[in-house]
């Protein structure tokens, strides 16, 4: 039996990116089907955030460094300011998730804007962090200016805002039970194991048994 995990997150969502380390650490060694699924905190034309302006500082000092320093992953509030649309990195990952490439597309998002400072909205560099996961850099290219993906990426979020009724992200959906937010390795494996424990067959006898033809 096969726990299904869908992860929605956004690539300019630090806790999304510090969520990674305890879901990859809860789900070694088990029977389950991880699934990136796209999510847009504020999809365009809405405004995105600015780096220096006292929200984003406020937010990092109180809450995203403190928690980082906790778990020992390093992170860096990125000075790309405004900050980056994501709607083509988002395109890219439905490339990427094609060509068998979803987990480590999602994770090189994730590392390029929070650890390096990259642009992740900038087509020359999203195809330069493509090339690093092994995907072809023209087709990748072609396909961002073309807006190949648009509708596919479209599609996934209408699954996330209507179907799904996620509203806040990371929002990881294990089974049939959700968790929004950052948990521990441990919370989620609980989860894992209470999911695993429902796909379980019920055992309607106990003891001897025959079948049906009325021979043992």
């Amino acid at each position: 039996m096969t726990v299904k995990i869908k992860v929605y997150s956004d690539y300019v969502c630090p806790f999304c990116f510090l969520a990674e380390q305890p879901l990859e650490e809860a789900v070694k060694g088990k029977d389950v089907e991880v699934e990136w699924m796209p999510f847009e905190l504020r999809p365009a034309p809405n405004p995105t955030l600015r780096p220096e302006e006292n929200y984003l500082q406020t937010t990092w000092a109180q809450s995203v460094y403190p928690l980082a320093k906790s778990m020992g992953i390093d992170i860096v509030l990125p000075d790309v300011s405004p900050q980056p649309h994501t709607h083509l990195a988002f395109e890219g990952f439905q490339y990427a998730k094609e060509n068998g490439k979803a987990t480590p597309y999602n994770e090189r998002m994730l590392r390029a804007f929070f650890q390096e400072g990259i642009d992740i909205g900038n087509i020359d560099e999203l195809t330069r962090l493509a090339g690093e996961v092994g995907l072809d850099e023209k087709e990748y290219r072609e396909a961002l200016e073309s807006r190949k993906y648009k509708e596919a990426h479209q599609q996934a979020l209408k699954q996330a805002y209507e179907e799904a009724n996620v509203t806040a992200v990371p929002t990881f959906v294990i089974g049939e039970t959700s968790l929004a937010g950052i948990y521990p390795k441990e919370k989620i494996e609980q989860v894992i194991e209470e999911e695993l424990k429902k796909q379980k067959p019920k055992v309607l006898f106990e003891g001897m048994a025959c079948g049906p033809d009325g021979f043992c």
